[in-house]
């Protein structure tokens, strides 16, 4: 028998876990076991230890999740992806051995940290930056951004806030077009959204092409000097937000955030976030 589904509000869960978290010759180890074949190709491409290094150490932590939530074993665990890159879990023929019978996942990693989103129902997107990343393309990626956009971050001098400024855009924007499949495909100056100047969604003015009004968006700061960000689309009047840190050996109790979807107004569009835990 099938454990049963899930009930209560949507959850939309959260692994934060630093490279650090995993020893090398463990992480080598999990990835021998673990990886399939095109993920110990991929690997192997990287010129740098370190590169090589976050790739498998977000890979084992994406099959060991996909693991604890689906109840599919890391080894066995398929993943395909779409032909614009975007990695889903193929589903056993008889369904999901645990949790219900869908999920959606999304995986970033950037300077030894990696994010893993994973929700039961619709789409997810999550992004991950270090604020500490030095001086690497801030001008060429604020052109991308809407002209709300650039002229609410030249508002303030070069400098951290500045940057801060620049790497709030740049995650809501890259989580929202990864949960919709698109990647860096996407128009980033298509899409605007207007922000808090210390944290918080205010607003969002979508792209002609999306018509669902069911976005929520959330900005976290898991640990000092990273920036993160998630974008779901969610039907129901309260959505939950469960954070885990760290390698998840084992079921580990989350930090719990409720995640209310904020009343239309002028300006915001409904299902952004206002008390955006940062």
């Amino acid at each position: 028998m099938r454990p049963a589904p899930e009930t209560g509000p949507e959850a939309v869960k959260l692994w934060f876990c630093p490279n650090d978290d995993l020893a090398p010759g463990i992480a080598a180890t999990l990835a021998a076991q673990w990886l399939d074949e095109h993920e110990r190709e991929s690997a192997a491409q990287f010129l740098f230890e370190r590169d090589r290094r976050q790739y498998v150490v977000s890979h084992v932590l994406l099959r060991r999740v996909l693991a604890l939530e689906s109840g599919i074993p890391e080894s066995e665990a398929v993943i395909w992806r779409s032909s614009r890159g975007r990695p889903f879990l193929q589903k056993p023929a008889g369904g999901l051995p645990r949790g219900g019978r869908e999920l959606d996942f999304n995986l970033s990693h950037a300077g030894g940290q990696n994010l893993l989103g994973v929700v039961r129902r619709n789409r997810i997107g999550v992004d991950v930056e270090r604020l500490d990343r030095g001086d690497q393309g801030f001008d060429i990626i604020v052109k991308t951004f809407a002209p709300e956009e650039r002229e609410w971050v030249d508002q303030v001098g070069p400098g951290r806030a500045r940057d801060v400024r620049v790497l709030r855009l740049w995650t809501l924007k890259e989580a929202y077009s990864k949960a919709r499949g698109f990647g860096l495909g996407m128009a980033f100056d298509a899409f605007a959204f207007r922000l808090g100047d210390d944290r918080g969604v205010l607003g969002f003015r979508p792209p002609d092409d999306d018509l669902s009004r069911r976005w929520r968006f959330v900005e976290l700061e898991p640990v000092p000097g990273v920036l993160a960000a998630v974008a779901v689309v969610s039907d129901d009047d309260e959505t939950v937000l469960e954070l885990r840190h760290g390698f998840p050996w084992a079921r580990s109790a989350p930090q719990r955030l409720p995640i209310p979807r904020a009343p239309a107004g002028p300006h915001q569009a409904p299902g952004t976030q206002r008390n955006t835990p940062f």
